[in-house]
C-alpha cells in the first residue's frame, strides 16, 4: 500500500550512511566551490544522481523478480535479508562495535575523499566537471552505502514484485523521492549557512 512503501522510504531516508557522507561532501563542496550557489548546485546533481541510481537498481530488481518467474523466492529473500539487517540494527543500538553491523563497505570512505580531491582540483581548471565528478560521487555512495541502507529498499521490492510492474513504478518513484527528501532538507541547512559541525 501508499503507506508501507512512503513508511520504509522514510525509515530508510533516516540513515546515518546517508547523511554522513552528504554532510562530509558539503562541507567539502563549500570549500572547493567558494559559494553557497556553486555548493547548492553540487549538492543538487549528487542528489540526483544519488535518486536515479537507486531508482534504476530498483527497477533492474523487479525487472528480473518479474520476468525471470523469480517473485515469490525474491521476496522471501528480501524478507529474510530484511530480518536479519532490522536484529543486526536492534544489536547496534545496544552493543555497537561488536561482533557485525551493517555499515558501509570498507574503504568507502577513503575512496569519498579521493573522488573529493580530484573534484577540488576540476574545480579550479574544468568547473563543469566538477559537477561531473559530484554525479559520479552519487553513483558510488550509492553502491558502497547499499549494505547499510539496502534492507527497507529489498523488502518494498520484494513486496512490488508480488503486484504488476506498471504499478510498482510509480511507487518506486515515490519510495526514492521520500528517501531523497532528508538530503534536500541538508542542502538547505547548509546553504543558509549552518555548518557542517552543527
Amino acid at each position: 500500500t501508499l503507506g508501507i512503501v512512503i513508511t520504509a522510504a522514510l525509515i530508510d531516508s533516516i540513515n546515518p550512511c546517508v547523511f554522513g557522507v552528504l554532510i562530509f561532501l558539503l562541507a567539502y563542496m563549500t570549500k572547493v566551490f567558494k559559494s553557497s550557489a556553486r555548493m547548492l548546485l553540487g549538492g543538487l546533481v549528487y542528489i540526483v544522481s544519488v535518486y536515479a541510481t537507486y531508482f534504476l537498481i530498483g527497477v533492474g530488481l523487479l525487472t528480473l523478480a518479474r520476468t525471470a518467474s523469480f517473485a515469490k523466492p525474491y521476496y522471501w529473500f528480501a524478507a529474510i535479508v530484511a530480518l536479519i539487517a532490522g536484529l543486526l540494527e536492534i544489536k547496534d543500538y545496544f552493543w555497537y562495535g561488536i561482533g557485525f553491523s551493517l555499515q558501509m563497505i570498507p574503504g568507502a570512505s577513503a575512496r569519498v575523499k579521493k573522488y573529493s580531491k580530484i573534484m577540488e582540483r576540476l574545480e579550479t581548471k574544468h568547473p563543469a566537471l566538477s559537477l561531473l565528478v559530484a554525479a559520479i560521487l552519487g553513483i558510488f555512495v550509492v553502491f558502497v552505502e547499499l549494505p547499510c541502507t539496502g534492507a527497507p529498499y529489498l523488502a518494498i521490492l520484494g513486496l512490488l514484485s508480488q503486484g504488476e510492474f506498471s504499478e510498482g513504478i510509480p511507487l518506486l518513484l515515490l519510495y526514492n523521492f521520500v528517501f531523497i527528501l532528508p538530503l534536500f532538507v541538508i542542502v538547505g541547512l547548509m546553504y543558509f549557512g549552518n555548518t557542517s559541525k552543527k
